[in-house]
């Protein structure tokens, strides 16, 4: 762990949000294990980050409630209702866009999905963020989320924005835009409700 992430952790705890660094993949399944207790509900966030380490997998086959919005059988309204749902999870689990070597997260949402139980709700918020998303401010983290991370989501999720053809953000007001929630958390009321594991790979967008 280098001075970087050091500074990071110890400005995370800071802001009332637990500061973790893990090595690999299976030391993040193990550090996962460890916090998330058995026969609890866990939500999760669209992220391409957790799909890469095998989060998802690790919920499913673990001994959870896990509310799976990625089973294909799932109507538009049954999404919805576990939407809902999340706001009363036992853990959310998501990725973030951005981590700020002060200990903030940044966030860009199309529908609110994500970023509202980040916000409320959950006793525990666990993101997963590789060191490719640590950014200097935020100024960094907006030009990183929207430049970079924005249009490659748009490009998987197979939308018709300006961004999937010109790979870069020009502000559009396309109907199918997915950067409508801008949301930056600075800080807890509750002590380590929001825990950030950072994991020594390169992740997601």
């Amino acid at each position: 762990m280098n001075s970087r992430i050091e500074k990071l952790i110890e400005n995370l705890n800071k802001n009332h949000m637990a500061g973790y660094f893990v090595n690999s993949r299976t030391e993040l399944l193990k550090l996962l294990k460890s916090l998330i207790a058995e026969g609890s509900t866990v939500g999760c966030g669209d992220s391409v980050t957790l799909e890469e380490t095998g989060v998802f997998n690790f919920l499913r086959q673990g001994d959870y409630t896990f509310l799976d919005k990625f089973e294909p059988t799932l109507t538009r309204e049954d999404k919805r209702q576990i939407y809902l749902k999340n706001f009363t999870v036992d853990t959310f689990i998501t990725g973030t866009n951005a981590v700020t070597l002060d200990g903030k997260l940044f966030n860009i949402d199309g529908n609110g999905s994500r970023v509202a139980p980040m916000l409320y709700g959950p006793n525990q918020v666990i993101v997963v963020v590789g060191i490719n998303k640590l950014t200097d401010n935020v100024e960094e983290a907006i030009h990183r989320t929207r430049q970079i991370a924005a249009p490659l989501d748009a490009v998987r999720l197979g939308k018709a924005t300006p961004c999937v053809t010109l790979n870069r953000c020009i502000d559009c007001n396309h109907e199918a835009r997915i950067c409508n929630d801008f949301v930056l958390i600075t800080g807890q009321f509750s002590k380590d409700r929001i825990k950030v594991i950072i994991v020594n790979e390169e992740l997601g967008y």
